[in-house]
């Protein structure tokens, strides 16, 4: 019995009052800041304008889309978060045969409805068994009618662990940036700030587009992966921009 009284007495300490008082006011102040002021701490879904499988494949220049690929692996897709993707091989007939620019894996990702910004290269594709050999940051610059912007990304070389960074036929460049809330980031830090810094917005979203070029035994270098991936993105970003990604 004593045990309980001196337990019940803890409640009633002064320190332990001051918490729960600055606890109620702090709660009772993000309430009043959400109806008075239009801050949302809870984002709602934000669906694409059109989905990314309807991507008129007209409307991609001279590129051919080689082949569509689907994950059939539902935990695979799980992890992911989402099933609003594409995985498309683009074929260059304007290039050689043998030209390690060639193909390109086309892979978007969208969320509309994010929390967190998961999935970024450097660790999807060392937890699938590569190793990264190189890390660094570009500019892509995008020169069309109505989407003239220098777009910041990142650029990585990937290949099977333990490979030598010299050797070829096993390593492949991955170029990949997003698309949050209206704006391009060039990581995973500012996506997430991006999608931090707007409180007095109900909805959000967010977009990463992923070139691979893995199709060929040897890897084109940075120079060589940065100019065709910017040929390519000068294609598809204005298809994203007018018909795909919603109004901001």
């Amino acid at each position: 019995m004593l045990n309980k009284k001196y337990n019940i007495r803890i409640y009633f300490q002064p320190a332990f009052l001051i918490c729960v008082a600055v606890l109620a006011v702090a709660a009772a102040s993000l309430s009043i800041a959400t109806k008075r002021f239009g801050v949302y701490l809870q984002k709602e879904p934000l669906p694409l304008k059109k989905s990314l499988d309807l991507l008129d494949e007209e409307k991609l220049a001279h590129y051919k889309v080689a082949l569509k690929r689907k994950i059939e692996n539902k935990d695979v897709l799980r992890a992911l978060g989402t099933e609003d993707y594409i995985q498309w091989i683009l074929d260059n007939p304007e290039v050689t045969a043998d030209s390690a620019v060639r193909k390109c894996l086309l892979f978007i990702t969208y969320y509309q409805l994010p929390d967190r910004v998961p999935h970024v290269p450097e660790e999807c594709y060392t937890g699938g068994g590569y190793q990264r050999l190189a890390t660094d940051s570009v500019t892509f610059d995008i020169n069309e009618p109505g989407l003239e912007k220098k777009i910041q990304g990142k650029y990585l070389v990937f290949g099977r662990k333990g490979l030598d960074f010299w050797q070829g036929g096993s390593k492949f460049p991955v170029l990949y940036f997003f698309k949050v809330n209206g704006e391009y980031a060039g990581s995973r830090d500012e996506a997430r700030i991006t999608l931090n810094k707007n409180l007095f917005r109900k909805q959000s979203y967010f977009c990463k587009v992923e070139l691979v070029f893995n199709q060929a035994f040897i890897a084109p270098n940075k120079e060589q992966a940065v100019t065709a991936g910017e040929k390519i993105l000068a294609v598809i970003l204005p298809v994203l921009e007018q018909e795909h990604w919603p109004d901001w």
